[in-house]
């Protein structure tokens, strides 16, 4: 039993590092001049590569028949996913790993609402459970603007980043557009999540969507470099930088991350799993300082310290609750 209650704790602990991870080498491969779109369209295409043979070698006894209304809702899911890296990654390359990672806790807002107003969650005012994510929902999202609009004075600066004191007024400005880009992103990602519910009902292959919903994506991000990127010099996987990016996004970002997390989602529900978003914020901090010089601004760490509490009440109003779901149900 104890064993049960730790492995999806260990595990949503190594997706975020992994999640983290992806985020801090993706901004450095960008800022080496490698275009977000390619950097999709790569990584979704070896994630791809990787799912193909595991997926079909986990399902091979269970495997539920492909209808054309199960590829449909797959390409659907590939849309939003594909819309989703293309603003997130935008984004990130505007601000900083910090702030992309915090902006994260959006995500089971929007998806709350989502899942509400598609009446997939049912709501009873009257419980502390109902009222813990309303007011998660409240908290999270206006702590995301609070941290888009107000990054507030510096707590940790690195060298580079107190030489660059004149190029503060541009640095803000892109801070505020890289943060309206992820809310974008986390919109989009509330909606892939509602979409990947109701395909699982029809299809309960998780590994099976996760490779279709890549391969949707790898053909996506592919039209759109060959409409946006003319420079054939773009696809180049030089310095080496872009070449670890890609192939940590890949295998770690797509395979293992997105794995791991769906395996602790029906283990333990949603909640349990946005609970650990605010340990990936203090990573990236940490991360961004160390690695890519950039500055921890007090905002960034207020915002932590508030989601931390706010999911600390979720996640003990759901132990309160009657147990977890899937997906579809509990949010």
């Amino acid at each position: 039993m104890e064993l049960k209650v730790a492995l999806p704790f260990v595990g949503m602990v190594m997706a975020e590092c992994a999640q983290v991870g992806l985020i801090v080498v993706s901004k450095a491969a960008m800022s080496k001049g490698m275009s977000s779109f390619i950097f999709v369209c790569y990584s979704n295409a070896l994630a791809s590569l990787i799912l193909l043979p595991s997926s079909l070698l986990l399902h091979r006894s269970q495997r539920p028949p492909l209808t054309f209304s199960i590829i449909c809702g797959f390409f659907l899911l590939g849309l939003f996913g594909c819309l989703a890296q293309f603003f997130g990654y935008a984004g990130i390359n505007l601000s900083s790993p910090t702030l992309g990672t915090a902006m994260l806790n959006l995500v089971p807002g929007f998806t709350f609402m989502l899942a509400v107003a598609l009446r997939m969650e049912k709501v009873d005012w009257r419980t502390s459970r109902t009222l813990a994510k309303a007011m998660g929902t409240i908290v999270s999202i206006g702590g995301a603007f609070i941290l888009t609009y107000y990054r507030g004075p510096p707590v940790l600066m690195t060298l580079s980043s107190l030489n660059a004191s004149p190029q503060r007024f541009m640095q803000l400005s892109n801070w505020v557009i890289g943060g309206s880009l992820l809310a974008v992103d986390c919109v989009m990602a509330s909606a892939w999540i509602i979409i990947q519910a109701l395909i699982l009902k029809k299809y309960p292959a998780e590994l099976i969507v996760v490779f279709f919903y890549c391969f949707f994506v790898t053909i996506l991000s592919a039209i759109v470099c060959v409409v946006v990127e003319r420079d054939p010099f773009a696809w180049s996987l030089k310095p080496n930088i872009r070449l670890a990016a890609v192939l940590y996004s890949g295998v770690f970002g797509s395979a293992f991350q997105v794995g791991i997390t769906t395996w602790c989602l029906r283990q333990t529900g949603p909640v349990f799993v946005s609970m650990f978003k605010p340990l990936g914020i203090v990573i990236a901090a940490v991360a961004g300082v160390i690695f890519l010089g950039d500055t921890l601004y007090l905002g960034s760490w207020s915002n932590c310290d508030s989601h931390r509490v706010l999911f600390g009440d979720v996640g003990k109003s759901q132990r309160m609750g009657d147990g977890c779901g899937c997906c579809s149900e509990e949010l």
